[in-house]
């Protein structure tokens, strides 16, 4: 049976290695293509092998209820990369600019300071909710085959 300990542990575990692939990944696409394509396609392929990782290690504890424990990783996952999505932007000095740049690069107008608010607000919102649904699919998708490739032996 997986135990709320266990699924901790495997979010846990993932986050680790989502810090220690990602950094060089980056290095990789973004001299490969470029900052922003380089930068997105590091983060999709570190989040995916990640879970790929988790997933065959916690494969014994996984295979025992696949469904739920597949879901419940993911989901517990998906709640820390958005609280981690809330932090961020407090984070990095050029946020807030680069949100503003992305609304007056595709309006063109000018907004009082509780209109950009709004827009900062919305714009956060926005990255939260697809950075919540990349990491349900990817982790998902991660966790069920790499829980694959490690299939527990027949007693």
């Amino acid at each position: 049976m997986l135990k709320f300990s266990d699924v901790v542990t495997c979010v846990a575990s993932i986050v680790v290695i989502f810090a220690l692939v990602f950094a060089p990944l980056d290095l990789v696409f973004v001299s490969a293509l470029g900052l922003e394509l380089g930068y997105g396609v590091s983060l999709i392929v570190s989040l995916f092998l990640s879970a790929l990782i988790s997933g065959y290690i916690f494969a014994g504890k996984i295979w025992e209820v696949r469904r739920e424990a597949i879901t419940k990783i993911a989901v517990l996952g998906a709640a820390l990369m958005y609280l981690f999505n809330l932090i961020v932007p407090a984070s990095i000095a050029h946020w807030g600019l680069w949100v503003d740049e992305q609304y007056q690069g595709q309006y063109g107008a000018t907004l009082s300071t509780t209109e950009w608010k709004h827009w900062e607000m919305m714009y956060q919102d926005i990255t939260g909710f697809m950075a919540v649904g990349m990491t349900l699919v990817l982790g998902v998708i991660g966790l069920y085959i790499g829980s694959m490739l490690r299939k527990p032996k027949k007693s």
